[in-house]
């Protein structure tokens, strides 16, 4: 069954970028100094698009979530750069104001469905609690679109559903609970960070194959962030891959993946298991991602770089036009000497 949108006022995300950040810094002050998570990363999603944000743990993927959501954690700062959703900047907000916009204008679906689900209440009561709260549906309304929300995750059994408490469900049930919830208010935004990571195999696809349909559906913007890179390639429209809090490659989810410019991506592509070759080992990037505290120069990623050349540990790369993708990439742009 289709869930029907929440009608949104006349200016219409489909005249207008569900996501828009540009130039966004990240820092967290400490005692030893700032420390910069986040390097002037942009990016934009548009209404019923899933952009996909992946690399590996450090990169950045889920700071930058947070930071649109207004939710970093002490003493984590936007230090530069804007952030708008559905065309209002958010990250200007006061913590009241960005309240009311949770919910509303984004919602979020973390990795553990049980964070977000309160042990003592049924399900029910938790959609009807927050599609009130952010629509000012009437409690008889807001009982019918919650049970609407729950037919269109795919819960069967609603109505005996609702009165049932978060433990009598299974994990990827929750799961389904969770994403009803980030769709409760009709958001036009949905930072999704690593929803299906501890769930099965099966179940993930499921959960994957579901936000799809959702998106389709509702034109509700999705950033889905992940490691995954099978999940990206089965689910996403564009993708953004980030090394050491900056984007390095981002453009068409087909074009990045099957003609990846950048070697990072390169080499996650190629520590992907196929299922036609058959290899003892499978391939790795060697090294790790580099501390907050010992970014290299230049290129991050130029020590684990088998191309890399003098330009790349002198100067950083800027995110530049490469065919119909984008890379921050000396190699790309005239060389590494």
């Amino acid at each position: 069954m289709m869930v029907q949108p929440i009608p949104v006022p006349e200016d219409s995300i489909n005249a207008t970028p569900a996501l828009d950040v540009q130039g966004l810094s990240v820092e967290f002050p400490t005692r030893r100094g700032v420390l910069k998570a986040i390097d002037d990363v942009s990016m934009q999603i548009a209404p019923g698009e899933i952009l996909g944000v992946v690399g590996e743990s450090g990169a950045g993927k889920s700071i930058t979530g947070l930071a649109v959501l207004g939710l970093l954690e002490h003493p984590g700062r936007i230090a530069q750069g804007a952030i708008h959703v559905g065309g209002r900047r958010v990250d200007t907000l006061t913590e009241a104001e960005l309240t009311k916009v949770r919910g509303r204008e984004m919602g979020a679906i973390f990795q553990d469905p049980l964070t977000a689900l309160n042990p003592l209440f049924t399900v029910g009561k938790q959609l009807v609690e927050t599609i009130r709260l952010h629509t000012g549906m009437s409690k008889t309304e807001a009982e019918g679109r919650a049970l609407e929300l729950l037919r269109s995750v795919g819960i069967p059994a609603p109505e005996e559903r609702l009165r049932q408490y978060p433990h009598q469900f299974s994990g990827g049930m929750r799961q389904r609970v969770v994403i009803a919830l980030a769709l409760a208010a009709g958001p036009r935004l949905i930072i999704a960070d690593e929803p299906t990571t501890a769930l099965d195999v099966s179940i993930q696809a499921q959960i994957t194959a579901l936000l799809r349909k959702l998106c389709d559906e509702t034109g509700v913007g999705i950033m889905l962030v992940t490691h995954d890179m099978g999940v990206i390639a089965e689910t996403a429209d564009r993708v953004c891959v980030m090394y050491s809090g900056r984007v390095v490659e981002s453009g068409p989810v087909g074009d990045v993946i099957h003609n990846p410019q950048h070697p990072y991506t390169k080499g996650l592509m190629a520590a992907i298991p196929s299922l036609h070759d058959r290899v003892e080992v499978l391939s790795q990037i060697d090294g790790s991602m580099p501390r907050l505290n010992a970014r290299p120069s230049g290129c991050a990623f130029h020590p684990r770089c088998p191309h890399a050349g003098p330009k790349c540990s002198a100067q950083k790369p800027l995110l530049q036009k490469v065919g119909t993708t984008s890379a921050a990439c000396w190699l790309q742009q005239g060389g590494t000497q």
